[in-house]
C-alpha cells in the first residue's frame, strides 16, 4: 500500500522540512524578484522535479554508491558548490548595478528572463545539491516497508513531497510578487540582491567545505 500507517509521519515531517527556509527558499526569492511571479512559481516547480530524480537514484541504489565513493560524492559536492557560488556572484553583479528589480506591472517594468532560465537554474539547483541525495538516501528507506515495491513508492513519497513544497514555495512567490513597488525600488534591489548572494556563497562555501558523512 502507498498510504500506510507510516505515510502520516512522513506528510507531518516533510511538510516541515519544506517550510524551514533554506537555498530553494532563496532562490525561489531572487528569481521573483528578478522576473515576477511567474519566474518564482517556474523556479519552484523545476526544483521539485528534481526530487523525483533523487528519488529514482535513492530507490535504485546509486546513492549508496555516491555515499560509499568518496570520489564520486566529491565531485557532486564540488559541482553544487560551485554552482551555488555562481548563484551568489551573479547576485552580487546585480546588487552592484543596483537597478530596480523587473516586477511585471510596476513602473512599465517587463519580464525580460527567458522561460527556461528559472527552470533550468531551479533544476541544477536541486540536482546538484548533494544534501538532497544524503537526506531521501537516510529519509525515504525509514518509510518504506520490506514487501513495498521501492521505486514505485519512492516516487509516490516524491511526489507528496513535490506537492507540499510547490504550495509553499509558490506562495512564497506569490507574497513577494505582491511587493510590487518595494521591490522596483533600486535601494531595495540592490539591498536584497547583495544579501541573496552573500548568502548563497556562504552556502556554497559551506557546502565545499563540508566532510563526507
Amino acid at each position: 500500500m502507498l498510504v500506510d500507517a507510516q505515510f502520516w509521519s512522513f506528510l507531518v515531517a516533510i511538510t516541515l522540512l519544506s517550510i524551514t527556509p533554506g537555498v530553494d527558499t532563496l532562490l525561489v526569492i531572487r528569481n521573483t524578484s528578478r522576473g515576477g511571479v511567474r519566474d518564482g512559481a517556474l523556479t519552484s516547480l523545476a526544483i521539485c522535479c528534481g526530487l523525483f530524480v533523487h528519488a529514482a537514484v535513492s530507490a535504485l541504489g546509486i546513492s549508496l554508491i555516491l555515499l560509499q565513493s568518496a570520489w564520486a560524492f566529491g565531485v557532486l559536492k564540488l559541482a553544487g558548490a560551485v554552482y551555488l557560488i555562481w548563484l551568489g556572484l551573479q547576485a552580487l553583479l546585480a546588487a552592484r548595478r543596483g537597478q530596480g528589480l523587473p516586477v511585471a506591472g510596476v513602473n512599465g517594468a517587463r519580464r525580460g528572463v527567458s522561460v527556461w532560465r528559472p527552470l533550468r537554474e531551479g533544476l541544477l539547483s536541486n540536482v546538484l545539491n548533494p544534501k538532497t541525495v544524503v537526506f531521501y538516501m537516510a529519509f525515504l528507506p525509514q518509510f518504506i516497508a520490506p514487501g513495498d515495491p521501492a521505486l514505485v513508492k519512492s516516487l509516490f513519497l516524491a511526489g507528496v513531497h513535490f506537492v507540499i513544497a510547490n504550495l509553499w514555495q509558490i506562495g512564497v512567490a506569490s507574497m513577494v510578487g505582491g511587493a510590487g513597488r518595494l521591490l522596483a525600488s533600486p535601494a531595495f534591489a540592490r539591498g536584497l540582491n547583495g544579501l541573496t548572494g552573500m548568502v548563497l556563497i556562504v552556502f556554497g562555501i559551506r557546502l565545499a567545505l563540508e566532510r563526507q558523512p
